[in-house]
């Protein structure tokens, strides 16, 4: 596990995809670093892996919740407390679908919500290293290497054209 954390601070993307490239030549993996920014850039525009993420599923697993649970309630109600009227039927079918409607998007919309949050990995309680220009429309490198390497990252980062490097110890 990597105990030392590097950020590298740029100002041009040329640059941050030239130490993407560097990075990667020296044997670090996708998962070994990240590209920090304010600026909404395509994702792998640095050439960077693209993240992947699950947020499609959340909703999906909250609209059969809220559909099911929907279908339950008025359904159970239905059969719990019989109200037979002229022989229509116990189950009224198009009264039911308004209620399962709405529980499948009150399922949908909640669950994507929760999705956002944990896709997010929020709450993030420790931010680590970092630097307040990278919302001014500066770009942050961020590597997690080992401490014997850390010299050496710090090295390609600058060689790249960083204009600073942040370094953060943890665990020691």
């Amino acid at each position: 596990m990597a105990d030392r954390t590097l950020l590298g601070v740029y100002k041009e993307p040329d640059n941050v995809a030239d130490a993407v490239s560097r990075l990667r030549q020296a044997g670090f993996g996708d998962n070994d670093f990240d590209v920090l920014s304010g600026t909404p850039y395509p994702e792998g525009t640095f050439g960077e892996q693209v993240a992947p993420h699950r947020l499609f599923i959340f909703p999906l697993i909250g609209a059969i919740c809220g559909f099911s649970v929907g279908l339950l309630i008025t359904a159970g109600t239905q059969l719990s407390y019989p109200m037979v009227t002229g022989g229509k039927p116990l189950l009224a079918i198009p009264p039911m679908m308004i209620i399962m409607y709405e529980g499948t998007m009150l399922g949908a919309i909640l669950f994507t919500v929760i999705g956002v949050i944990f896709e997010s990995r929020l709450p993030r309680f420790s931010l680590g290293v970092y630097d307040t220009r990278i919302t001014e429309g500066y770009i942050g490198v961020l590597v997690a290497c080992p401490p014997e390497r850390a010299g050496y990252t710090e090295q390609l980062l600058r060689e790249a054209g960083a204009e600073e490097v942040k370094s953060d110890q943890r665990g020691a």
